[in-house]
């Protein structure tokens, strides 16, 4: 029985365009965030076979594909919702996201300033990666992650509220080796809404983590 299952998209396939193409859209969560939910599902299987057969030879390789996989289908979960025809701009306390906006230029020193940092963590990602900001609830601060792949150099315990795909797949069809120009572009489309219910909702959870 799957455990994992594929979100639907939010929106058509044409409701980010022309910032992405209905093609990517298209290909990126109907191809590829579904093979990292079937890569999740099948994992689990295959943990389960070991665990019933009391044989480990393969479970190293087996937690780097569930690590990865799981990663996956979790970061383009969150990516879907992040984007929206009518976004952009900045969050701004008229728009009902004030309190988003106050923690990002308290931690960031302005918002110009958070916009630098994560384009720059995304657009230098070295290989196929992610640009994140997240909550991290040891200190109640926000900062921005540089994910490589889907899993690598993040801070335990951090929770993702907006993320930046910059894996080929998600701009080569329409920007080709132009990373740089497809993450500015991707600021139009933020959802600032969706930004600041994750930031409310990673806050209220974030006493579940230590314990004291």
């Amino acid at each position: 029985m799957a455990i994992y299952t594929l979100p639907e998209l939010p929106y058509d396939y044409s409701a980010l365009a022309p910032v992405i193409s209905p093609e990517i859209i298209e290909l990126h969560h109907d191809k590829h965030h579904a093979t990292y939910v079937k890569g999740a599902n099948d994992t689990l299987e295959q943990l389960a076979e070991a665990r019933d057969k009391d044989q480990w030879g393969s479970i190293n390789g087996l937690e780097k594909n569930l690590a990865f996989h799981l990663s996956g289908h979790i970061l383009h979960s969150i990516y879907w919702t992040n984007m929206t025809g009518d976004g952009g701009g900045e969050p701004l306390a008229k728009d009902g996201v004030g309190e988003l906006a106050d923690a990002i230029a308290e931690h960031f020193g302005s918002f110009d300033r958070f916009k630098a940092q994560l384009s720059k963590a995304a657009a230098t990602t070295q290989g196929s990666g992610w640009g994140v900001l997240a909550y991290e609830p040891v200190s109640g601060r926000l900062v921005v992650e540089q994910v490589y792949d889907h899993q690598g150099n993040v801070g335990q315990g951090s929770v993702p509220i907006l993320v930046f795909d910059a894996w080929e797949h998600a701009f080569y069809l329409q920007y080709k080796n132009q990373k740089v120009d497809f993450i500015e572009a991707m600021w139009k489309v933020v959802n600032w809404q969706d930004v600041a219910r994750r930031y409310t909702a990673a806050k209220e959870r974030a006493h579940n983590l230590l314990l004291t």
